[in-house]
């Protein structure tokens, strides 16, 4: 079996692209996959087959990353044939020559409806294979996240005075980021609070939703009205459309709702801007944010199980 990037052939990207999708797990559909190659978001090279000793493609992978990026950020897509005894092998196979050549782990994100667990048509068997090859080549941390969507339909809530936004600058930010950190229930955060402190961490934070499509002015503090910290807003958005990014209420001010002020500061803030789709996303653990996306409109689609190298990998 052969393992290699769809770049040695000049129909290697045209069969890659008509593998057939079989299996229960949702996989991108060839237009789709079309358009994020022409926005260079997807690759040839970031394109993965397996292959028999005939030639016939037994499984592709298909990584994805932001327009200028050297590297892949995440797998987006993961297909071994039905008639593939072994799959969870075949996979692992691939996985590990894509990371070989990339020099990295990027993360697995599987997207799935909320029954998946319980589904009669061999989903969670669809999703044991793909967990293990992921296991097997290095990505052992596993969250499972629920993916929230806003559309006009749901409205806005109206500012209630509790809080006042404002912009701000870095140093206040980073300090915001690293207050909010302190007790968080985001699972991302408690592990990385397991190897760095909070000062880096909130540093990464910044520069990663810096990098995000979203503006820098878009961000803001929000406080009490006596100018107390109460937390920050984040409006962010992605490569397809808005996002909420970043919200949460500083430690001593938790427990008294103002989370539903933030979040539907960013709401308003996405919809002044004539946002028809906004996403969310957090952990299946989160209850409270959960709830508090349930509260201002914002429905379920789908859960995302998020597989990723462990610290130090």
């Amino acid at each position: 079996m052969r393992f290699r990037s769809a770049v040695a052939d000049p129909t290697d990207l045209d069969r890659a692209l008509a593998y057939p999708a079989d299996g229960p797990v949702p996989a991108l559909p060839p237009e789709r996959i079309r358009e994020e190659l022409a926005a260079n978001q997807m690759r040839p090279e970031w394109t993965w087959i397996a292959e028999d000793e005939d030639g016939g493609i037994l499984a592709r992978a298909l990584w994805w990353g932001r327009g200028d990026s050297e590297r892949p950020a995440v797998l987006d897509c993961l297909q071994v044939r039905s008639s593939v005894a072994d799959p969870a092998s075949v996979a692992a196979g691939l996985l590990a020559a894509g990371h070989e050549a990339f020099g990295k782990l990027p993360e697995y994100n599987i997207s799935l409806p909320r029954d998946w667990r319980t589904a009669p048509d061999g989903m969670a068997e669809a999703v044991a294979w793909r967990q293990e090859a992921a296991y097997r080549t290095g990505l052992t941390r596993e969250v499972e996240r629920l993916r929230f969507e806003w559309i006009p339909a749901a409205g806005t809530a109206e500012p209630t005075g509790r809080l006042v936004f404002r912009e701000g600058t870095d140093e206040e930010f980073l300090d915001a980021f690293v207050r909010l950190s302190a007790g968080s229930l985001d699972l991302h955060t408690q592990s990385e609070l397991r190897t760095i402190d909070a000062e880096e961490l909130a540093r990464d934070d910044i520069e990663f939703y810096t990098d995000c499509p979203g503006e820098r002015s878009w961000w803001r503090l929000a406080h009490l009205p006596d100018g107390t910290l109460a937390g920050m807003a984040i409006p962010s958005a992605t490569p397809y459309h808005r996002n909420v990014g970043y919200l949460g209420v500083v430690p001593e001010q938790r427990g008294q709702g103002l989370i539903d002020e933030i979040l539907a500061e960013i709401t308003r803030f996405h919809a002044s801007e004539g946002a028809e789709r906004i996403t969310a996303t957090t952990d299946t653990v989160n209850a409270p944010m959960a709830a508090a996306f349930t509260r201002a409109g914002y429905a379920v689609t789908e859960i995302r199980l998020v597989l990723e190298a462990s610290q130090g990998s």
